[in-house]
Protein backbone atom coordinates (compact mmCIF):
# COMPACT_ATOMS: atom_id res chain seq x y z
CA UNK A 1 0.00 0.00 0.00
CA UNK A 2 1.05 3.12 -0.95
CA UNK A 3 1.64 5.83 1.38
CA UNK A 4 -0.48 8.97 0.90
CA UNK A 5 1.91 12.29 0.39
CA UNK A 6 -0.06 15.84 2.01
CA UNK A 7 0.52 18.75 0.47
CA UNK A 8 -0.63 22.41 2.00
CA UNK A 9 -1.82 23.69 -1.32
CA UNK A 10 -5.47 21.91 0.05
CA UNK A 11 -5.80 24.35 3.31
CA UNK A 12 -4.58 27.04 1.10
CA UNK A 13 -7.33 26.16 -1.47
CA UNK A 14 -9.51 26.52 1.04
CA UNK A 15 -8.34 29.74 3.06
CA UNK A 16 -8.48 31.77 -0.65
CA UNK A 17 -12.08 30.96 -1.52
CA UNK A 18 -13.29 32.88 2.23
CA UNK A 19 -12.60 36.57 1.33
CA UNK A 20 -14.19 36.14 -2.04
CA UNK A 21 -17.13 33.99 -0.60
CA UNK A 22 -17.92 36.71 2.22
CA UNK A 23 -17.70 39.31 -0.25
CA UNK A 24 -19.57 37.91 -3.55
CA UNK A 25 -21.90 36.09 -1.23
CA UNK A 26 -23.06 39.35 0.00
CA UNK A 27 -23.49 40.96 -2.72
CA UNK A 28 -25.67 38.32 -3.86
CA UNK A 29 -27.39 38.26 -0.65
CA UNK A 30 -28.03 41.67 -0.92
CA UNK A 31 -29.18 41.38 -4.82
CA UNK A 32 -31.51 38.58 -3.69
CA UNK A 33 -33.31 40.64 -1.26
CA UNK A 34 -33.78 43.13 -3.45
CA UNK A 35 -35.66 40.70 -6.53
CA UNK A 36 -37.72 40.08 -3.48
CA UNK A 37 -38.43 43.08 -2.29
CA UNK A 38 -37.27 43.31 0.88
CA UNK A 39 -34.42 45.15 2.82
CA UNK A 40 -30.93 44.02 3.53
CA UNK A 41 -31.95 41.93 7.05
CA UNK A 42 -32.53 38.25 7.93
CA UNK A 43 -35.42 39.41 9.69
CA UNK A 44 -37.61 40.17 6.57
CA UNK A 45 -37.36 36.55 5.77
CA UNK A 46 -40.86 35.79 6.95
CA UNK A 47 -42.11 33.80 3.52
CA UNK A 48 -40.93 30.65 2.21
CA UNK A 49 -40.62 32.60 -1.58
CA UNK A 50 -38.22 34.98 0.25
CA UNK A 51 -36.32 31.88 1.43
CA UNK A 52 -36.46 30.07 -1.97
CA UNK A 53 -35.24 33.11 -3.64
CA UNK A 54 -32.06 33.30 -1.00
CA UNK A 55 -31.57 30.27 -1.51
CA UNK A 56 -31.68 30.39 -5.62
CA UNK A 57 -28.94 32.99 -5.19
CA UNK A 58 -26.80 30.98 -3.12
CA UNK A 59 -27.05 28.16 -5.37
CA UNK A 60 -25.59 30.65 -7.80
CA UNK A 61 -22.60 31.91 -5.66
CA UNK A 62 -21.69 28.13 -4.59
CA UNK A 63 -21.25 27.00 -8.87
CA UNK A 64 -19.76 29.98 -9.71
CA UNK A 65 -17.30 30.36 -7.03
CA UNK A 66 -16.24 26.75 -7.11
CA UNK A 67 -16.44 26.72 -10.79
CA UNK A 68 -13.77 29.15 -10.59
CA UNK A 69 -11.48 28.24 -8.09
CA UNK A 70 -11.54 24.60 -8.69
CA UNK A 71 -10.92 25.38 -12.76
CA UNK A 72 -7.81 27.97 -12.16
CA UNK A 73 -6.46 27.65 -8.20
CA UNK A 74 -7.03 23.84 -7.92
CA UNK A 75 -6.04 22.80 -11.46
CA UNK A 76 -8.65 20.77 -12.05
CA UNK A 77 -11.99 19.84 -13.56
CA UNK A 78 -15.73 21.23 -11.91
CA UNK A 79 -16.29 17.55 -12.58
CA UNK A 80 -13.77 16.17 -10.15
CA UNK A 81 -15.70 17.84 -7.24
CA UNK A 82 -17.89 15.22 -7.07
CA UNK A 83 -20.08 15.49 -10.23
CA UNK A 84 -18.80 11.86 -11.83
CA UNK A 85 -21.29 9.49 -13.93
CA UNK A 86 -21.95 6.41 -12.20
CA UNK A 87 -24.57 5.17 -9.27
CA UNK A 88 -26.65 8.59 -9.67
CA UNK A 89 -30.07 7.36 -9.21
CA UNK A 90 -28.66 4.54 -6.66
CA UNK A 91 -27.29 7.54 -4.11
CA UNK A 92 -29.98 9.58 -4.61
CA UNK A 93 -32.87 7.28 -3.71
CA UNK A 94 -30.79 6.01 -0.71
CA UNK A 95 -30.32 9.24 -0.12
CA UNK A 96 -33.92 10.64 -0.31
CA UNK A 97 -35.28 7.68 1.36
CA UNK A 98 -33.10 7.87 4.32
CA UNK A 99 -34.31 11.28 5.30
CA UNK A 100 -37.74 10.06 4.82
CA UNK A 101 -37.17 7.00 7.07
CA UNK A 102 -35.26 9.04 9.80
CA UNK A 103 -37.87 11.56 10.02
CA UNK A 104 -40.93 9.49 9.66
CA UNK A 105 -39.49 7.58 12.24
CA UNK A 106 -38.47 10.16 14.70
CA UNK A 107 -42.01 11.64 14.69
CA UNK A 108 -43.67 8.63 15.65
CA UNK A 109 -41.00 8.11 18.58
CA UNK A 110 -41.64 11.44 19.50
CA UNK A 111 -45.36 11.10 19.34
CA UNK A 112 -45.55 7.75 21.10
CA UNK A 113 -43.67 9.29 24.23
CA UNK A 114 -46.03 12.54 24.55
CA UNK A 115 -42.95 15.00 23.74
CA UNK A 116 -44.62 16.39 20.21
CA UNK A 117 -48.26 16.56 19.31
CA UNK A 118 -49.67 16.36 15.99
CA UNK A 119 -52.43 19.06 15.63
CA UNK A 120 -53.44 19.02 12.40
CA UNK A 121 -52.25 19.21 8.40
CA UNK A 122 -51.31 21.82 5.99
CA UNK A 123 -52.17 21.17 2.29
CA UNK A 124 -50.65 24.06 1.22
CA UNK A 125 -49.34 22.75 -2.59
CA UNK A 126 -47.64 26.42 -3.06
CA UNK A 127 -45.70 26.82 -0.09
CA UNK A 128 -44.33 23.28 -0.66
CA UNK A 129 -43.18 23.64 -3.71
CA UNK A 130 -41.40 26.73 -2.30
CA UNK A 131 -39.75 24.72 0.69
CA UNK A 132 -39.39 21.90 -1.86
CA UNK A 133 -37.04 24.17 -3.99
CA UNK A 134 -35.94 25.63 -1.23
CA UNK A 135 -33.90 23.02 -0.12
CA UNK A 136 -32.76 21.33 -3.65
CA UNK A 137 -31.00 24.56 -3.95
CA UNK A 138 -29.80 24.46 -0.29
CA UNK A 139 -28.40 20.89 -0.45
CA UNK A 140 -26.68 21.40 -3.63
CA UNK A 141 -25.16 24.77 -2.93
CA UNK A 142 -23.79 23.61 0.53
CA UNK A 143 -22.76 20.11 -0.44
CA UNK A 144 -21.06 21.63 -3.21
CA UNK A 145 -18.99 24.34 -1.14
CA UNK A 146 -18.72 22.23 2.10
CA UNK A 147 -17.85 18.69 0.63
CA UNK A 148 -16.90 19.63 -2.86
CA UNK A 149 -14.33 22.14 -2.46
CA UNK A 150 -13.92 22.89 1.45
CA UNK A 151 -13.63 18.71 2.57
CA UNK A 152 -12.05 17.81 -1.18
CA UNK A 153 -9.07 19.89 -0.72
CA UNK A 154 -8.56 19.23 3.08
CA UNK A 155 -8.15 15.81 2.15
CA UNK A 156 -5.06 16.96 0.10
CA UNK A 157 -3.57 18.16 3.09
CA UNK A 158 -4.72 15.83 5.76
CA UNK A 159 -6.14 12.31 5.95
CA UNK A 160 -9.82 12.22 5.20
CA UNK A 161 -11.06 11.36 8.97
CA UNK A 162 -8.64 14.44 10.06
CA UNK A 163 -9.99 16.66 6.91
CA UNK A 164 -14.15 15.67 8.08
CA UNK A 165 -13.54 16.49 11.14
CA UNK A 166 -12.52 20.01 10.08
CA UNK A 167 -14.77 20.20 7.78
CA UNK A 168 -17.78 19.51 9.93
CA UNK A 169 -16.73 22.10 12.33
CA UNK A 170 -16.56 24.84 9.61
CA UNK A 171 -20.24 23.90 8.82
CA UNK A 172 -21.27 24.24 12.32
CA UNK A 173 -19.69 27.46 12.17
CA UNK A 174 -21.07 28.51 9.16
CA UNK A 175 -24.91 28.26 11.12
CA UNK A 176 -23.77 30.24 14.13
CA UNK A 177 -25.67 32.87 13.60
CA UNK A 178 -29.22 30.77 12.82
CA UNK A 179 -31.85 31.71 15.27
CA UNK A 180 -32.50 29.28 18.45
CA UNK A 181 -29.20 27.92 18.39
CA UNK A 182 -27.98 25.72 21.46
CA UNK A 183 -25.14 23.70 22.54
CA UNK A 184 -26.96 20.80 21.55
CA UNK A 185 -28.28 21.93 18.19
CA UNK A 186 -24.68 23.13 17.60
CA UNK A 187 -23.68 19.37 18.10
CA UNK A 188 -26.52 18.31 16.05
CA UNK A 189 -25.21 20.17 12.98
CA UNK A 190 -21.54 19.05 13.58
CA UNK A 191 -22.58 15.52 13.72
CA UNK A 192 -24.67 16.58 10.54
CA UNK A 193 -21.71 17.76 8.82
CA UNK A 194 -19.65 13.92 9.97
CA UNK A 195 -22.80 12.39 8.18
CA UNK A 196 -22.65 14.61 5.18
CA UNK A 197 -19.28 14.30 5.12
CA UNK A 198 -18.29 10.30 5.28
CA UNK A 199 -21.46 10.06 2.57
CA UNK A 200 -18.78 12.38 -0.02
CA UNK A 201 -15.69 10.13 1.34
CA UNK A 202 -17.29 6.75 0.90
CA UNK A 203 -19.28 7.67 -2.25
CA UNK A 204 -16.65 9.74 -4.09
CA UNK A 205 -19.22 11.95 -4.97
CA UNK A 206 -21.87 14.09 -4.35
CA UNK A 207 -24.89 12.96 -5.57
CA UNK A 208 -25.25 11.00 -2.41
CA UNK A 209 -24.95 13.64 0.02
CA UNK A 210 -26.97 16.16 -1.78
CA UNK A 211 -29.68 13.81 -1.68
CA UNK A 212 -29.17 13.25 2.16
CA UNK A 213 -29.31 16.85 3.03
CA UNK A 214 -31.96 17.70 0.63
CA UNK A 215 -34.34 15.23 2.13
CA UNK A 216 -32.97 15.73 5.83
CA UNK A 217 -34.34 19.55 5.93
CA UNK A 218 -37.30 18.55 3.30
CA UNK A 219 -38.77 15.84 5.64
CA UNK A 220 -37.99 17.53 8.80
CA UNK A 221 -40.14 20.71 7.45
CA UNK A 222 -42.81 18.50 6.13
CA UNK A 223 -43.09 16.36 9.51
CA UNK A 224 -43.48 19.28 11.59
CA UNK A 225 -40.13 20.44 12.83
CA UNK A 226 -38.29 23.64 12.74
CA UNK A 227 -34.59 23.36 10.26
CA UNK A 228 -31.78 24.48 11.72
CA UNK A 229 -33.83 27.30 13.96
CA UNK A 230 -35.90 28.04 10.81
CA UNK A 231 -39.89 27.60 10.73
CA UNK A 232 -41.12 26.69 7.04
CA UNK A 233 -44.11 24.94 5.89
CA UNK A 234 -45.02 21.91 7.65
CA UNK A 235 -47.81 19.42 5.76
CA UNK A 236 -47.83 18.21 9.65
CA UNK A 237 -48.53 20.91 12.13
CA UNK A 238 -46.91 19.68 15.20
CA UNK A 239 -46.66 21.44 18.93
CA UNK A 240 -44.74 20.63 22.43
CA UNK A 241 -46.14 22.08 25.78
CA UNK A 242 -42.36 22.01 27.19
CA UNK A 243 -38.80 22.65 24.66
CA UNK A 244 -36.57 19.62 25.59
CA UNK A 245 -33.28 17.69 24.27
CA UNK A 246 -35.95 15.17 22.96
CA UNK A 247 -38.15 17.08 20.79
CA UNK A 248 -35.60 19.89 19.71
CA UNK A 249 -37.48 22.86 20.88
CA UNK A 250 -37.47 25.54 18.70
CA UNK A 251 -34.31 25.09 16.87
CA UNK A 252 -36.27 21.52 15.33
CA UNK A 253 -35.38 18.09 15.10
CA UNK A 254 -31.10 18.84 14.86
CA UNK A 255 -31.41 20.38 18.25
CA UNK A 256 -32.84 16.75 20.14
CA UNK A 257 -30.90 14.07 21.48
CA UNK A 258 -32.67 11.21 18.55
CA UNK A 259 -30.45 13.25 15.70
CA UNK A 260 -27.59 12.66 17.77
CA UNK A 261 -28.37 9.27 18.30
CA UNK A 262 -29.41 8.33 14.61
CA UNK A 263 -26.98 10.26 12.87
CA UNK A 264 -23.68 7.85 13.75
CA UNK A 265 -26.02 5.45 13.30
CA UNK A 266 -26.20 6.08 9.64
CA UNK A 267 -22.80 6.61 9.16
CA UNK A 268 -22.06 3.19 10.11
CA UNK A 269 -24.86 2.11 7.58
CA UNK A 270 -23.34 4.06 5.39
CA UNK A 271 -20.51 1.77 5.45
CA UNK A 272 -22.11 -1.07 5.35
CA UNK A 273 -24.28 -0.41 2.35
CA UNK A 274 -21.62 1.10 0.20
CA UNK A 275 -18.36 -1.18 1.47
CA UNK A 276 -18.84 -3.72 -1.45
CA UNK A 277 -19.02 -1.21 -3.91
CA UNK A 278 -15.43 0.30 -2.93
CA UNK A 279 -13.64 -2.37 -2.62
CA UNK A 280 -14.93 -3.34 -6.38
CA UNK A 281 -13.67 -0.17 -7.13
CA UNK A 282 -10.86 -0.05 -5.39
CA UNK A 283 -10.23 -3.54 -7.41
CA UNK A 284 -10.56 -2.29 -10.70
CA UNK A 285 -8.14 0.63 -10.25
CA UNK A 286 -5.46 -1.65 -9.91
CA UNK A 287 -6.56 -3.66 -12.70
CA UNK A 288 -5.71 -0.56 -15.03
Amino acid sequence: MKNQTYSNKGWKNVLLIVVPYLVVGGAFQFIALRVAGLEFSSEVLTTDKHFFIIALFDLLVAFLLVAVFTVYFVKDSFISVGFRPGFILTDIFVGISTGFVIMFISLLILVQTGQVEVKNVDRNVVDGLWIFGTFVFVGISEELLLRGYVLNNLMVSFNKYTALVISSALFAFMHIANPNLDMLGFAGLFFAGLFLGYAYIITQNLWLPIALHFSWNFFQSFFGFNVSGNDFYSFVITTFQKENIWNGGDFGFEGSLISLIFQPLMIVSLYFIFRKRNIETRMSDRLK
